[in-house]
């Protein structure tokens, strides 16, 4: 009896150490510090700018990536390539129901659903992102550093119903066509 004591106490430990080293831990982002970098092509130039993360957090487990999510502020859209009026009035328009609509979908979705490990510190990351209350699959790869995240994501805006001065939809544009694709640099610390 006291030997099978034993060698259940042993079980229990080792399910106990196993548990304690594998357990699941919330990394939450300090938006303060992090930064999301956007990009957008027309025909005949482009625009760059940043919007703040209002929220956020990576799932972590025995020190590896798991999960995550993540919600941008849309009304921080900014314009960092013009000044002025110009400034003004392309951040209003992003603001419009031409494109983010931030009065009616004041903030963006990213959720990781799925997570592949490539090698030390990069991920491939599978989720949807919500953008004017649509959902899409995305997938992109992350890297992760010390107490950093980083990584570039293209988004097509058409899914998203995002039309405006799209050649996709519409015909005779010329020189005001502005490309479907837009792309995210963001350096996420926690």
């Amino acid at each position: 009896m006291k030997t099978m004591f034993k060698g259940l106490s042993a079980i229990v430990m080792l399910i106990a150490l196993v548990s304690f080293t594998n357990a699941i831990e919330k990394k939450k982002i300090n938006v303060e510090d992090s930064k999301i970098e956007w990009i957008g092509e027309k025909l005949t130039g482009s625009h760059m700018g940043t919007i703040n993360l209002k929220e956020g957090h990576f799932v972590m487990e025995g020190g590896e990536l798991t999960g995550g999510e993540f919600i941008a502020d849309m009304n921080t859209i900014n314009v960092t390539d013009l000044s002025g009026d110009g400034k003004k009035k392309l951040e209003g328009h992003l603001n419009s129901d031409d494109f983010f609509g931030v009065n009616q979908y004041p903030t963006a979705k990213f959720v990781i659903n799925n997570v592949a490990k490539k090698g030390k510190g990069s991920y491939g990351i599978s989720g949807t992102m919500t953008i004017k209350g649509t959902s899409n699959p995305i997938a992109f790869d992350l890297k992760m550093d010390g107490e950093q995240a980083y990584t570039e994501i293209v988004i097509d805006r058409t899914k998203y119903d995002i039309k405006y001065g799209s050649g996709s939809f519409f015909d005779n544009l010329g020189d005001k066509t502005i490309y479907d694709e837009f792309t995210l640099k963001i350096n996420l610390k926690y």
